[in-house]
């Protein structure tokens, strides 16, 4: 049987063994015990079997056998049934060819077994097509088979659907995970950049300042004191940029104008004045997202780091343009430059960085002749909300 509809065999069993009792006990018909009672109870075991064998349903080699056992069975029970009813388990032949091999199967088996009928009317009556109750008898049974395997394509369809539901579910919780674990990966490289991009530029200033102090501590004890005093505002400096990359900026909005003048303003100090650092600003800032901005700041903050840690230059320059169609970020040293094929973490970084917010990022770099940064961002409206 059907693992959809496991309910319609029990039913017609039970139907066909109280109207043959009936029949017998009412003198209505010859009901012979055994093969009645012993027939319907072996196809209930057959049944029972099955789900316990096949619980998704049987495998076509298994399903034909199981077929032509209750064809059997369905045979020895209309023998001995005396009330004529025995035939409606016929319809289950049909109904369980549906699951098992399909819509065309299903009607050619339904098909023989109307023939079936036919033929055993035609060998205990001879002239059944001149009585009315056999003509109606066959014609309720044609309707039995037309309406069975109706069903049976219903049940078939709602459980082809099931299943899709549930694949559709797998995948869809699949996707899911998959999801989740980008977002994670995305959120780890997020949390990188920052640290490499926001405390590495501080903790490079913080070193310098302590260097610095330790060297000037016995010769200039005043220079000693302001250099660890700048040491201690960078490193305030640090925190404040660590509590902005958690989400301090929903509460104070971000001026990219002005992080960039103390950027320089701490440039300038760190070095003593031996780096000139100058910002050159345009354009209208807030037409453009937070993310963009933190993404140009971070920029300038990393370009300014690489000058002055690898570059042996006296100067620097920062240059942004916020125009409509795009904001513009150029850091430009006339240091020493590096090799090309050389880029570090921080570089790679703010690729990254850049890319998540549609921008590029070229480097224009020749040794011995500085290095030229660019970052360009397109404007792109607010979503709507």
């Amino acid at each position: 049987m059907s693992p959809s509809v496991p309910w319609v065999a029990p039913v017609l069993y039970a139907g066909v063994l109280v109207a043959g009792e009936y029949a017998g006990l009412a003198g209505l018909g010859d009901t012979r015990q055994l093969p009645f009672v012993g027939g319907l109870a072996a196809a209930a075991v057959l049944d029972l079997a099955e789900r316990r064998r096949f619980p998704a349903g049987a495998p076509r080699p298994a399903a034909l056998g199981l077929l032509a056992a209750r064809a059997a069975l369905f045979v020895l029970i209309a023998a001995g049934d005396g009330a004529g009813l025995a035939r409606v388990l016929f319809l289950l032949l049909p109904f369980t060819a549906y699951f098992a091999f399909g819509r065309a199967v299903s009607i050619g088996v339904g098909a023989g077994c109307a023939a079936a009928v036919v033929m055993a009317f035609q060998l205990t009556e001879p002239r059944w097509y001149r009585s009315p109750e056999h003509i109606s008898d066959l014609l309720m049974f044609v309707l039995g088979l037309v309406l069975t395997i109706t069903t049976a394509a219903v049940a078939a369809e709602e459980r082809r659907a099931r299943t899709r539901a549930q694949e559709a579910n797998e995948r869809l919780r699949a996707s899911s995970e998959r999801v989740a674990e980008l977002s994670a990966a995305a959120e780890r490289n997020r949390v990188a950049r920052d640290i490499h991009d926001g405390l590495g530029h501080h903790l490079t200033a913080i070193s310098v300042l302590l260097e610095k102090a330790a060297a000037f501590r016995d010769r200039d004890p005043v220079a000693a004191d302001t250099a660890i005093e700048d040491a201690h505002r960078s490193a305030r400096l640090a925190l404040d940029d660590v509590r902005r990359s958690v989400g301090t900026l929903r509460e104070a909005p971000f001026r990219l104008s002005a992080a960039l003048d103390e950027l320089a303003r701490q440039a300038r100090r760190t070095d003593d004045g031996q780096l000139a650092v100058t910002v050159d600003w345009s354009g209208d800032e807030h037409r453009y997202r937070p993310a963009v901005l933190m993404t140009l700041y971070r920029a300038a903050q990393e370009g300014i780091t690489n000058v002055r840690r690898h570059a042996r230059a006296t100067r620097v320059s920062v240059t942004v343009h916020c125009a409509p169609t795009e904001a513009r970020l150029v850091v430009a040293d006339d240091g020493h430059g590096f090799d090309p094929g050389r880029e570090g973490f921080g570089l790679r970084g703010m690729r990254e960085r850049v890319t998540l917010v549609g921008g590029s990022v070229t480097v224009d770099n020749e040794p011995g002749r500085g290095t030229r940064l660019a970052i360009t961002i397109p404007h792109q409206p607010e979503p709507a909300p």
